[in-house]
């Protein structure tokens, strides 16, 4: 399916561009999520009515991810799981976690935006997590996983 893009979609193209994606993505995820239109006559005028408009919008969007990189850039976040004496602990600390402790520092990110590339943290100690803000934006932080071994 041809379709123009209203904002930049990695691995798919930037803003305005007329790229050919699967049915299934454009019907079910990018025109829903208000990301592209059919690449129609009437649709492609329209867009290049509103081209300044929408870049306007996406470097604002980019901007304010930028700052809130920033933000967070290199902080550590601590958070204590419950875990054994050999350090392994007694569930994981998963995306969500990581969310609900930066929501604490008032950082407003979603579940999504966490990029865990070893998957949940299963030990005990500091591990690299990356915050993608922005297909173009991301931020390292670093999560410290303290076991605590009461009972």
């Amino acid at each position: 399916m041809q379709i123009i893009l209203l904002e930049k979609i990695a691995n798919v193209g930037n803003l305005g561009d007329v790229v050919k994606v699967k049915d299934g993505y454009a019907r079910n995820f990018l025109i829903p999520q208000g990301k592209a239109k059919r690449a129609t006559p009437d649709n492609m005028k329209a867009i290049e009515a509103r081209r300044a408009e929408l870049e306007k919008a996406a470097a604002d969007k980019l901007a304010g991810a930028q700052a809130l990189a920033g933000k967070i850039e290199g902080s550590v976040l601590r958070i204590t799981q419950k875990a054994g004496v050999d350090g392994r602990l007694f569930g994981s600390v998963t995306n969500a976690d990581i969310v609900e402790a930066l929501k604490v520092q008032g950082v407003d990110v979603e579940k999504a935006m966490v990029r865990m590339p070893s998957g949940p943290l299963k030990q005990v100690g500091d591990h690299p997590v990356s915050v993608a803000l922005h297909t173009d934006v991301a931020a390292n932080i670093t999560v410290t996983v303290v076991g605590d071994t009461t009972t």
